[in-house]
């Protein structure tokens, strides 16, 4: 692989373990690794010239699904809470097949990466018309991003008792079956890998006991990561103590859902036991304040979490629910949310830049990114400070306050995948044009 020299970057906010704020550096890339940080550093590699930006770590989503980008704004459920909301959606989700799962992917994971993204988890939980996991893996590796798609499920359909409609769900042998074969098909464990799979059912109200249980002996005999939504408002609580006797969390931990292989999306609603679970397993929790926004959800406990020692990452959750997938907009909404709940002084710029880098990454269990240090991963979001969105503003790291809102370049493994503010390796006009179709096409019905 090539090696380049980005010089001259007027601050770089490592979040490496020190969480060392360097001036005016130059970082060394070679073979989609850096190499060396320093001042003065010379060599005949290319120059990306950095002068008048701040570098951070390529910014981490913790929580996504990228196909409802084509179901953004629905009118039926821009007012809705969770559960009319879903009801809203399926029938249109129905209509889906391959395409749309492709060409969503694209455009989902251009989005992210123009708002300085690098490595994203996506949760895919209903495959109608022949879709599979597979067109989304094919279109994240034509982009570029790293990519930790889930092969989530639903199998409990209206007429068990369930919420989505019976032609979305699967059964049971046939969820765990195709769960074992993208694993053994897509999933590389190694250091630096562009592509990890995750099992994630897709909550306890679409999904059995069984499944649950049965999912986690299967990820763990794989080696991979599980995922599901949990917690996420009072409706979600009050399903779980009828259906189940017991909390979110206690059900979580019965059926073997807790632990450092294990996030889960939300957890607006943990209590402090819960919370005290969390740390104690090192389970992971991936925060989306402006879908918890959108849908009346609440404010999660993350200060509490942060301070009981979880493991917090931040997620941009599914475009019908945001309706947007813009990482600096997440973080500058967690920041501020903990503010409005705790005070001003709750949490800091840094803070919640580092849980969209750093933090997002230790809940994928990425340890090779989310940091910029010599030996990890190249994932560099570049930021340009000199334009009109900083200007005039005493402290330009500190981005959530007063910054930039798009990335000026991006690189993932030491590739670019954005330049200059225009992501390089896709056609985006034309994916636009065909997303709009298929958009149109779903809202005709």
């Amino acid at each position: 692989m090539s090696a380049f020299l980005i010089k001259n970057v007027e601050t770089l906010l490592t979040m490496d373990d020190a969480r060392r704020v360097l001036k005016s550096v130059d970082i060394r890339v070679r073979d989609g690794v850096i190499a060396e940080i320093g001042t003065g550093l010379q060599g005949e590699e290319p120059v990306v010239e950095a002068r008048g930006t701040v570098v951070t770590p390529g910014l981490v989503n913790t929580h996504h699904h990228l196909y409802q980008n084509l179901t953004r704004a629905v009118p039926g459920g821009q007012d809705a809470l969770l559960f009319g909301w879903l009801q809203t959606l399926y029938p249109i989700w129905a209509r889906m097949g391959p395409a749309h799962l492709q060409v969503s992917t694209q455009l989902g994971l251009a989005e992210l990466a123009l708002s300085g993204c690098s490595l994203t988890s996506d949760h895919l939980y209903l495959f109608p018309n022949g879709g599979r996991l597979d067109d989304t893996i094919h279109a994240a590796a034509e982009v570029g991003l790293r990519f930790h798609p889930t092969r989530g499920a639903m199998s409990i359909g209206e007429s068990d008792g369930g919420l989505p409609p019976d032609s979305l769900v699967e059964r049971e042998a046939d969820i765990l079956d195709d769960m074992t074969r993208v694993v053994d098909a897509f999933h590389d464990a190694g250091e630096g890998s562009m592509c990890r799979v995750g099992l994630a059912p897709c909550s306890p109200f679409s999904v059995s006991r069984e499944l649950m249980r049965d999912t986690a002996v299967l990820a763990r005999d794989k080696g991979v990561m599980l995922h599901t939504h949990l917690a996420e408002n009072d409706e979600d609580v009050a399903y779980s103590k009828a259906q189940f006797g017991c909390r979110p969390g206690q059900y979580a931990e019965d059926l073997g859902w807790t632990g450092e292989d294990v996030w889960h999306a939300h957890c607006v609603k943990l209590d402090g036991q819960e919370i005290d679970l969390f740390a104690r397993t090192r389970t992971g929790v991936a925060h989306c304040p402006c879908s918890n926004c959108r849908l009346g959800s609440g404010i999660a406990p993350v200060r509490q979490m942060r301070d009981a020692g979880v493991k917090v990452g931040l997620g941009v959750d599914g475009s019908a629910s945001n309706d947007i997938a813009n990482m600096w907009e997440e973080t500058r909404q967690a920041m501020l949310l903990q503010r409005v709940a705790n005070g001003a002084d709750a949490m800091s710029a840094y803070e919640a830049l580092e849980m969209a880098t750093r933090g997002g990454a230790d809940v994928l269990g990425r340890v090779d990114c989310g940091r910029i240090a010599v030996g990890k991963r190249a994932d560099l979001a570049i930021w340009d400070v000199s334009g009109l969105a900083s200007s005039g503003s005493w402290d330009p790291a500190a981005l959530v306050l007063a910054g930039p809102r798009q990335v000026r370049d991006l690189f993932v493994e030491g590739r670019q995948v954005v330049r200059g503010g225009a992501v390089t390796t896709l056609d985006l006009p034309g994916v636009i044009r065909r997303h709009g179709e298929m958009t149109r096409a779903l809202a005709n019905g």
